[in-house]
């Protein structure tokens, strides 16, 4: 709670950042369609394909997550895995060395948090303390605690990658100075928590296809409207 109160103190005009909600949500939707939260991969898939995600692309990161599958039996096989043969198995992800040690080292602390491999415990404890636990494992930050919890859980948390804070400056739900891990809980109060899994996904689609990092297509943009960046002089630049 406190880190939230801290994030929103550095928000100037929050009321006229959440007032761009409704009516960018409705033209996202209207484009997206309507999404309704499913569970793809249990926790634990979920949090070991975030760790192999860092700096890499879906496609490395899936090809490494399908071979760590194939190799190892489970997941205690994972943690007692020389780290040479987990490193390889996981090199397509890229930072092997590091990714591979970190995945043992979040086994042997969620084995000793649970006593098993799984962190559905994370559905007993509140929403702050969720996130706390996870943040607690070398190499998990705000985004994949809230992706892991949105994901693999439906709980209301809203996890910010680079096209939700990419989008989310150039629209003006964020501050230009504001930092990726004070964004994730402005974007929670911008959105109504039930809508977080739809809003996230739909941000991301509308980075990947229209709000595109060096060439936004403006042009076709169904919420220019609403965009700081188009009604600016950067639209037009």
């Amino acid at each position: 709670m406190a880190r939230r109160r801290d994030s929103l103190a550095k928000v100037d005009n929050l009321d006229a950042r959440k007032a761009k909600y409704a009516p960018i949500a409705a033209a996202l939707t209207d484009v997206y369609g309507k999404l309704d939260w499913s569970r793809n991969q249990d926790g634990m898939d979920e949090l070991i394909s975030c760790i192999l995600s860092q700096s890499t692309n879906d496609s490395n990161r899936d090809r490494a997550f399908a071979r760590l599958k194939e190799r190892f039996a489970d997941w205690e096989a994972v943690r007692f895995a020389g780290l040479d043969d987990l490193i390889e198995a996981v090199r397509p992800a890229g930072l092997a060395n590091q990714k591979a040690p970190r995945i043992q080292e979040a086994l042997r602390a969620i084995y000793e948090k649970a006593g098993e491999y799984s962190i559905d415990f994370l559905n007993d404890l509140s929403l702050d303390e969720a996130k706390a636990w996870l943040v607690s494992l070398k190499g998990i930050g705000p985004k994949t605690a809230a992706i892991v919890l949105c994901f693999a859980y439906g709980r209301p948390a809203f996890p910010v990658d680079t096209h939700i804070f990419r989008v989310g400056k150039r629209i003006g739900f964020l501050p230009e100075k504001l930092s990726a891990d004070d964004a994730h809980p402005v974007m929670e109060a911008i959105a109504p928590p039930e809508d977080y899994y739809q809003f996230h996904i739909q941000l991301i689609q509308h980075g990947r296809d229209t709000c595109r990092a060096r060439k936004p297509a403006c042009e076709r943009c169904r919420i220019c409207d609403y965009c700081d960046f188009y009604t600016s002089a950067g639209a037009s630049a």
